[in-house]
């Protein structure tokens, strides 16, 4: 091990964060810009007093004080949609000694950090963003990796192939020197493309689908279909825990939980039953699209894909589009399920999404469901209820929770 500890009340952290898709605009990438910065800002909320600004492709989150939380900063901000990736890095002045110092700070972490008995093989990459420096980048690296070399000839070999850490130095009116390189989910940054509605159930894809929309840059509202006593309050919970997960990638979402149960029973009563998960997914759509444009929403989102099950072959997604009046955006149209697990998984819903508590949409499923059904014998099954007046008195009914 290297000699002495890093005393890091001597070293200024702070925070860099990366674009991606953002740099592809054209004039109105600063209104990405601006709106993803106040993104971060909010993420940030809870952590502490902190600045967030921009500079050379850089967005640099800077701590106020001592309290702030920096751990819990990196974090909230490892899931904030535009980002693409993340370093805690410290900063020095950037002349050429200070440079060299911080970067022997830096590398007795990594020497403890990898340090298991043997040499730790590194490499160095410089940007050199202040192109006043006196120094190329190449000349950096190589004079960096020479004073480590001298300092800790004990502890550490170049190996530019397969180095255990690489030493990033960044030279710009200040310099920043870091390791690590955290991933983010990269897309837009919310609020920059619109708000959507999503119909969410308590199963695995349509949370998902909620991220995957999100991602694009969509605000979100969501609707969930509540059948009391056939759903319990379990059920219920479950699909606002599954709301406040997506909603912390998305900053919030209001969740409009609908009373459907005496919908279901009237299908139920009333409505061929191998037609039912259609006539029953209409009325979703168009209490879901009053929903949408009560909210301010532009398109309902569904987390359905083709084939799946009954409701989702061509034909059933036909006539259930039918029913709506505005856009339906389905991001998992084309996904195996097993592809729809692994970001369930990844996003962290995938747990409560299987928690074995039945929303509405499993309870009144049919025996043998039609899977071509038609647009006119659906209209026709439609006229043997009241819709239009059940419907009303769901709308009325809504309640409104927060997540």
């Amino acid at each position: 091990m290297a000699e002495g500890k890093v005393n890091e009340d001597n070293m200024k952290k702070v925070i860099l964060a990366r674009i991606g898709e953002i740099a592809l605009k054209g004039l109105n990438r600063c209104t990405f810009e601006q709106r993803l910065a106040r993104n971060m800002k909010a993420a940030l909320s809870d952590c502490g007093a902190c600045s967030v600004r921009w500079s050379q492709s850089r967005y640099f989150v800077e701590p106020e004080n001592e309290d702030f939380e920096f751990d819990k900063a990196l974090e909230m901000l490892s899931g904030v949609f535009g980002l693409v990736s993340i370093s805690p890095a410290y900063v020095t002045d950037s002349e050429y000694d200070s440079i060299s110092a911080l970067a022997k700070e830096v590398a007795v972490k990594a020497i403890e950090k990898y340090g298991k008995g043997g040499k730790v093989k590194f490499k160095i990459e410089t940007k050199r963003g202040l192109k006043s420096f006196p120094m190329k980048s190449p000349e950096i690296s190589a004079e960096i990796g020479g004073d480590l070399l001298e300092a800790y000839n004990k502890q550490l070999v170049v190996d530019v192939n397969n180095p255990d850490f690489i030493l990033y130095v960044e030279v710009r009116e200040n310099t920043y020197i870091y390791t690590d390189i955290i991933p983010a989910p990269g897309g837009m940054p919310t609020g920059s493309n619109g708000r959507g509605c999503l119909l969410i159930s308590g199963g695995i894809d349509s949370p998902v689908a909620g991220y995957m929309i999100a991602k694009r840059g969509v605000s979100l509202s969501a609707v969930h279909f509540y059948s009391y006593p056939y759903t319990s309050e379990r059920a219920k919970d479950k699909v606002l825990e599954l709301a406040k997960i997506v909603g912390r990638y998305c900053g919030g979402i209001k969740v409009f939980i609908v009373p459907f149960t005496e919908i279901q029973l009237a299908i139920d009563e009333k409505c061929r039953e191998e037609l039912s998960t259609v006539i029953m997914r209409r009325s979703m759509m168009r209490i879901a699209e009053r929903v949408a444009r009560k909210s301010g929403c532009s398109a309902l989102i569904t987390g359905e894909s083709v084939g799946q099950v009954a409701s989702q072959t061509m034909q059933a997604l036909y006539c259930t589009d039918n029913a709506a009046d505005m856009p339906i955006f389905r991001p998992l149209i084309g996904m195996d399920k097993m592809e729809v697990v692994e970001i369930a998984r990844k996003i962290g819903t995938f747990e409560t999404s299987i928690l074995p508590y039945e929303d509405c949409c499993t309870v009144f499923t049919p025996k043998h469901p039609k899977t071509r059904p038609s647009l006119s014998e659906i209209l026709e099954e439609e006229k043997k209820a009241d819709f239009e007046g059940m419907e009303n008195i769901a709308f009325e009914g809504i309640e409104t929770v927060y997540c």
